[in-house]
């Protein structure tokens, strides 16, 4: 148990710079607030839900986290900060890491899976501030969602999501290797789509113009070979 305990602290730890010492990261809401939903899970699983519903009710006014008995959530979840929204049927793989202010809610269940209003999010995923992830789709292993993001449909694995509604971003090779990324997007790089678009007119009217360089100037030897012969 206490072997656990510590593998979840250094966990934590490893993804965040700020605490000097396991004991210190104890205070923290989001590991509160999970410590708290494996109680009210292992109420709600055991169809006591008044019970779940209060532990969970406490757990909120105690952290500002509020997080649905009935939500399943695998091993060493880091939610920095706080003041995030995880629902009914959300399921959280293993290593993932949320950061302040982030909803993974619901749509019509008619939508999507029959009784899966919620997201999945799989080993690996990185949410940042403030983003929305809305419905029964699947966040798929490694990827990462841009800070204010608003993700309404499957990710691939590894993927880097930024804008309203989300889309993938490119993002450097050496970084994306990396086994942790803070905020899950490097703010050096460009990360804005419409942005990378207009960079790949840029790069298209460029190689235009080279074309355009080069014929003129071919154009120009003929002229003058013309003139020089005839």
């Amino acid at each position: 148990m206490a072997s656990r305990l510590f593998a979840y602290l250094d966990s934590i730890r490893a993804r965040d710079p700020a605490p000097r010492s396991r004991w210190e990261i104890l205070l923290y809401p989001g590991v509160l607030a999970v410590a708290m939903h494996r109680v009210a899970h292992w109420l709600f699983e055991g169809e006591l839900f008044f019970l779940a519903r209060f532990v969970n009710h406490l757990s909120r006014m105690l952290t500002a986290i509020d997080i649905h008995p009935g939500a399943k959530i695998g091993r060493n979840l880091f939610i920095d900060h706080g003041f995030s929204v995880i629902g009914e049927t959300a399921h959280i793989g293993d290593n993932v890491t949320i950061y302040q202010c982030v909803t993974l809610g619901g749509t019509n269940p008619t939508d999507g899976v029959a009784g899966k209003r919620h997201p999945t999010l799989e080993d690996g995923v990185i949410v940042g501030s403030g983003a929305q992830v809305l419905g029964p789709i699947t966040v798929s292993k490694g990827a990462r969602i841009g800070a204010n993001a608003v993700v309404t449909k499957d990710v691939p694995d590894g993927a880097v999501m930024v804008g309203i509604p989300a889309k993938p971003t490119l993002m450097d090779a050496e970084q994306y290797q990396k086994d942790f990324i803070p905020y899950g997007t490097v703010c050096s790089d460009l990360c804005d789509p419409a942005g990378q678009r207009l960079e790949g007119m840029k790069a298209e009217i460029d190689r235009l113009q080279a074309r355009i360089d080069a014929l003129l100037a071919e154009r120009k030897q003929t002229t003058e070979r013309q003139d020089l012969f005839g």
